[in-house]
């Protein structure tokens, strides 16, 4: 009820609500960077875990693995962390 509609409204971000899991796995296609970098540039910009959707297929490549098994406190850290870093992605103009 926190994490999934705080990723929908970062620009760029799409996720749709898992149905019984924990983990949500939004959609970065939108991005300027692939979604392998954008979860390198989490961990190491903003201290946001993350793992790139290439890792659970090809099909899932444009798309992020992110758990919310966490307190609330940390799911609304994790999505500020995640939009501010979206915005200076943006602002830069990054590439993949």
């Amino acid at each position: 009820d926190i994490f999934i509609p705080a990723l929908n409204e970062i620009p760029g971000i799409s996720c749709k609500s898992p149905e019984g899991a924990f983990y949500a796995f939004p959609n970065v296609s939108q991005l300027p960077m692939s979604a392998e970098d954008f979860a390198d540039y989490l961990l190491e910009r903003v201290g946001v875990a993350a793992l790139p959707g290439s890792a659970f297929g090809s099909h899932a490549e444009k798309h992020l693995r992110m758990c919310f098994a966490t307190s609330v406190e940390n799911l609304e850290k994790a999505t500020d962390r995640i939009g501010k870093a979206v915005t200076q992605l943006k602002k830069n103009g990054a590439t993949s």
